[in-house]
C-alpha cells in the first residue's frame, strides 16, 4: 500500500536554502519523505542526519543535476525507493560575479547549466508522473535577478532570468492539469559564502524563512497556487 505521507524531492538540498527547506518540511509534517539531491554526499548526510532527528524518513541521492544520464539514474532510484513525487523543489545553484567582459564562456555556461539547464532536466525527469497522477507541486529558486538584471551578474541574471521563463512556461502549460507551479525570488539570503563579504549578517535574511515561504505555499488548498514570490531583506536592498 502506497504511503499517504508526501514525498518531497529538494535539489541542492546539502546545504543552504535546501537543507533548510528539508528540515522546515522534516518539522512540519511528521514522517515526512524526503529525497534530498545534491553532488556532495557527505553534505548530504549532513543534512539528512538533521531532518531524521526531525522525525523524517530520509533517503539522499548524490547526483550531478546538470548531467543528463545522471538525473534520468537519480530519478530511476528514487521511483523505485520511494515511488512518486508529490513536490518537486528545484534548488540548486551557484552565483559568481564578474563584469561581462571578464566573463569567460566556460563560466558563463557553468552558470547556465546549474541555475537553468538542471531545473529544466529535474522537471522533465519528475513532472511525467505528476501529470499522469493529475497533481503535484513545482518549485522553481529563481532570484531577483531573475527580475532585474544588476551589475558583475551578467551570467546568474541570463540564467535566473532563464528560471523565471522556464516557470511561467510550466504554469502555462499544466494549469489545468492539476500541478501547482510557483516561481520564487528571493533577495540576499545567508549561506556560508556570505562570509568574509563584508555584508552584516543582520542584513541578510535567514535560509529557514525561505524554507518556510515554500513549506507555507505547498500547505495552501490544491484549488490555490502562488505563482511567483518576491522575498527580500527587510534591512537592504540586496
Amino acid at each position: 500500500m502506497a504511503s499517504k505521507l508526501p514525498l518531497i524531492l529538494i535539489t541542492g538540498a546539502s546545504q543552504g536554502i535546501g537543507a533548510a527547506i528539508a528540515h522546515v518540511f522534516a518539522g512540519q509534517i511528521p514522517g515526512v519523505r524526503l529525497a534530498l539531491v545534491a553532488r556532495s554526499e557527505k553534505n548530504l548526510q549532513r543534512a539528512a542526519r538533521a531532518c531524521l532527528q526531525a522525525g523524517a524518513t530520509v533517503e539522499i541521492f548524490p547526483c550531478d543535476v546538470t548531467d543528463e544520464g545522471a538525473v534520468a539514474a537519480m530519478a530511476r532510484a528514487v521511483h523505485k525507493h520511494f515511488g512518486p513525487v508529490d513536490a518537486l523543489i528545484n534548488n540548486a545553484g551557484t552565483f559568481t560575479m564578474a563584469p561581462f567582459v571578464k566573463t569567460t564562456v566556460a563560466a558563463f555556461d557553468r552558470q547556465i547549466a546549474v541555475n537553468l539547464r538542471s531545473p529544466f532536466l529535474v522537471t522533465q525527469a519528475f513532472l511525467p508522473a505528476m501529470l499522469q497522477r493529475k497533481r503535484g507541486s513545482i518549485f522553481f529558486m529563481s532570484s531577483i535577478a531573475g527580475r532585474g538584471a544588476y551589475p558583475n551578474a551578467a551570467a546568474y541574471c541570463a540564467a535566473k532570468f532563464g528560471v523565471t521563463g522556464l516557470a511561467q512556461v510550466l504554469r502555462a502549460e499544466t494549469k489545468n492539469r492539476g500541478i501547482r507551479v510557483c516561481c520564487l525570488h528571493p533577495g540576499a539570503t545567508w549561506w556560508p559564502s556570505w562570509s568574509g563579504s563584508g555584508v552584516k549578517k543582520e542584513r541578510i535574511m535567514p535560509a529557514a524563512d525561505i524554507a518556510r515561504a515554500v513549506y507555507d505555499i505547498y500547505s495552501l488548498g490544491p484549488r490555490t497556487v502562488v505563482e511567483e514570490i518576491v522575498l527580500r531583506p527587510q534591512l537592504g536592498d540586496l
